[in-house]
């Protein structure tokens, strides 16, 4: 699996890191390459209406166990974040067809399409529809910084907005949803911990805030009379992390934009993009109404007017008790160590557990460091994680616990 890694960051990534922006060439060329690997064990793949790609091996049971994630990245992202899971998936498959032996239930793997968000700002594209969560004509508006729309780039891709919430369908072929992921994140490092299980993933708030001044000359504009949006907007985010702090949550300020974006004009207008996140749904949304009237106040300091509209969100998720309870089990047998954290990342995983009971795997991050190119995981900690979700997924196929029921 190390190896189909490292195969897949050659494709894919180099010293800038990866390459596999959701609907871009070197995302499809990735998915690409998971697919010559099922085609080596006899395996075949089908895209469903959201674009997430499936494969399946026939068990002894119906009502498959689905492991997976995603293979997009962010723009010179990691190398492992999101593919580990689903070159893993691809692992747990080939593992059993080596062996010759049917496992006692179905197997589904899934690779999600765009959980990152990275070019739309729209997180878990392919989960959320699955779940039946996606406002998909809202989803369909939104462009990305080339004023491309997502409805327009979805349908070159072969995606029909108005059809991808019948992706939903297949889960009422699934039992469970499992997935491997690194944790992006310092705890598991400083812990000296190679594998450990996930409780749930903390909510989203994430919002578009456009602050509306008036461009004037650089030298020219009195600074007493200046409407400088980018000041303005600037004020906001600054406030933002104060009041996260205060909260216990984060705030991040990913993109800030100014036009008309040259050193000899004052800013008449400025977006920015900030991502609240809390474990809490009361204090997220606590959270995000105190810093829409920092916003509210920095434009107003700045006589400027502010549009804001809510990008996308979602609530603290808490992932199913059994499914976790097997995943402690299986790190503290394979790895060594009985731990449980919540994720601060946002995984498919979250939209899943919505619908099915669901469960994650993390392995450690070198210094924490990831959507960036210098993220990595040793080959040790990769082992070790990598066989506790293999035990994970063993138990799961063999779990007697009843399917659950299915939102219509």
């Amino acid at each position: 699996m190390i190896a189909d890694l490292r195969e897949l960051d050659r494709r894919t990534g180099g010293p800038g890191g990866a390459r596999r922006v959701a609907w871009t060439e070197g995302w499809r060329e990735a998915r690409a390459f998971v697919e010559e690997l099922l085609s080596q064990i006899g395996i075949s793949s089908e895209r469903d209406e959201a674009g997430n790609v499936w494969a399946w091996l026939e068990g002894d049971r119906e009502h498959a166990v689905a492991i997976g994630s995603h293979l997009d990245s962010v723009p010179s992202g990691g190398w492992l974040d999101g593919a580990l899971g689903v070159l893993t998936a691809v692992g747990v498959m080939r593992a059993w067809v080596s062996a010759g032996r049917r496992p006692p239930r179905w197997l589904a793997l899934v690779d999600w399409a765009d959980e990152e968000g990275a070019r739309f700002g729209h997180s878990l594209f392919g989960s959320s529809a699955f779940s039946g969560t996606l406002d998909a004509p809202r989803a369909g508006e939104l462009r990305d910084h080339a004023g491309h729309q997502l409805a327009d780039v979805l349908a070159a891709d072969g995606v029909d907005i108005g059809r991808v919430l019948d992706a939903g369908r297949r889960r009422a072929r699934l039992a469970r949803y499992l997935e491997l992921h690194i944790e992006q994140g310092p705890v598991l490092e400083h812990g000296g911990l190679r594998a450990a299980a996930v409780s749930g993933c903390v909510g989203i708030e994430r919002h578009r805030c456009q602050f509306i001044g008036q461009t004037g000359h650089a030298g020219t504009t009195p600074m007493g009379s200046r409407r400088d949006a980018g000041l303005a907007a600037c004020a906001a985010a600054l406030e933002a992390e104060r009041i996260a702090v205060d909260c216990g949550g984060t705030a991040t300020t990913g993109s800030l934009v100014l036009s008309p974006g040259i050193p000899t004009a004052v800013p008449g207008e400025a977006e920015m993009l900030v991502d609240l996140r809390h474990a809490d749904a009361a204090r997220l949304r606590a959270m995000l109404g105190t810093v829409l009237d920092a916003a509210r106040a920095a434009a107003a300091a700045r006589h400027c007017e502010l549009r804001a509209e809510r990008v996308w969100g979602i609530e603290p998720v808490e992932f199913d008790k059994t499914l976790v309870l097997l995943a402690r089990e299986a790190c503290a047998e394979v790895a060594g160590s009985d731990f449980v954290l919540r994720s601060g990342a946002l995984h498919d995983a979250a939209e899943v557990a919505r619908v099915l009971p669901a469960a994650m795997i993390f392995a450690p991050s070198i210094g924490g460091i990831s959507h960036a190119a210098e993220e990595n995981t040793s080959d040790d900690d990769l082992i070790a994680a990598i066989n506790a979700f293999g035990r994970l997924c063993a138990n799961a196929l063999v779990s007697r616990r009843p399917t659950p029921e299915r939102r219509a």
